[in-house]
């Protein structure tokens, strides 16, 4: 071998055995990031991808690629998420949909934990009670004395919806019976409930604002621990009495299960970043989105708790929908 040539491999090796300076020419990442959302372009959840996705590879030095992926509820986003390559360059927004209620209530051919590594948590917003404006009742105690005297029919975006299951937790914890409505998407239920055909829903608040504002619905109360910024009048659940109950829309990033824990903490750290940037919380004002920064470890076990949560009142209520 060459002299010159064996005296520049061996300092080649010298500069990679000194910490941090291998990692230093071969830093994460070096090649856009895919970024999946597992919904159509355009609403709200798009949204959320884009502003988050935007800001984010700003903060990284790297371009984040959104890549809407509909169909299956999520389910066709989550299959091609947990069979990518596990080096943090295949990421995907999952949310309540994809990693709460859909395992709940049906037979999914992916495990929202095991075939995943949590990143980090986007943000979340409350449901909110409302009931059609003609409906006689002014609160929420009126509105449970209400139920308990004749039929209620509510709505839903559809059968295992965080919509369907916010108001089955509901009626379970107040012993009411109510009859449920599913509709394919918010829209038409809220559709039949300025119309009268039900009587009530548990919207997420974003999707209830424009209703709310016009007065077509009105609000009773809010899930969550503190009254929401965009709903000051309205109170919460907890508020009006009922303890401990929760439920809410939220977004989180994950990837593939095996991202190694540097690359994992890279993400994490340069996406706390962008969730506390004022800019961010000011452009998703819009969707009532609270952003909430959490470590990957935090955000792995919000996920596993809330499986088991919808899982366990999907079972109490009889809610399966693949038998």
């Amino acid at each position: 071998m060459n002299p010159k040539r064996r005296v520049l491999m061996k300092a080649s090796t010298l500069l990679l055995a000194v910490p941090g300076l291998a990692e230093a020419q071969d830093s994460f990442p070096t090649k856009p990031i895919r970024y999946v959302v597992p919904v159509s372009a355009g609403g709200g959840s798009d949204l959320v991808g884009r502003t988050v996705a935007e800001r984010w590879g700003k903060v990284l030095g790297q371009s984040i690629v959104v890549e809407n992926q509909a169909g299956g509820g999520g389910v066709i986003a989550c299959q091609m998420t947990a069979k990518a390559s596990p080096d943090g360059y295949s990421l995907m927004q999952g949310y309540v949909a994809t990693h709460g209620t859909n395992p709940a209530t049906r037979k999914v051919p992916y495990d929202p934990v095991k075939d995943f590594t949590p990143i980090g948590m986007i943000g979340g917003t409350p449901n909110v009670l409302v009931v059609n404006s003609a409906v006689p009742v002014a609160n929420l105690k009126e509105f449970i004395e209400y139920a308990r005297k004749q039929p209620v029919a509510y709505g839903s975006a559809g059968p295992g919806s965080l919509t369907h299951l916010t108001m089955e937790l509901f009626a379970q914890q107040l012993g009411l019976k109510m009859t449920h409505a599913a509709y394919r998407g918010i829209a038409p239920a809220f559709t039949d409930l300025i119309g009268g055909q039900t009587q009530a829903m548990f919207p997420g608040l974003a999707a209830a604002l424009p209703n709310i504002r016009s007065g077509r619905v009105r609000p009773l109360a809010v899930t969550g621990h503190a009254r929401h910024p965009l709903a000051k009048d309205v109170p919460t659940l907890e508020e009006a009495g009922l303890k401990g109950f929760d439920a809410m829309q939220w977004y989180g990033v994950v990837g593939p299960a095996g991202i190694p824990a540097d690359v994992v903490k890279r993400l994490n750290t340069s996406l706390t970043t962008v969730l506390q940037s004022p800019d961010l919380k000011d452009r998703l004002s819009a969707e009532a989105l609270d952003p909430t920064p959490m470590t990957p470890d935090q955000f792995g076990h919000f996920i596993a708790d809330e499986v088991n949560r919808w899982s366990q009142l999907a079972k109490a209520r009889g809610i399966r929908l693949d038998t």
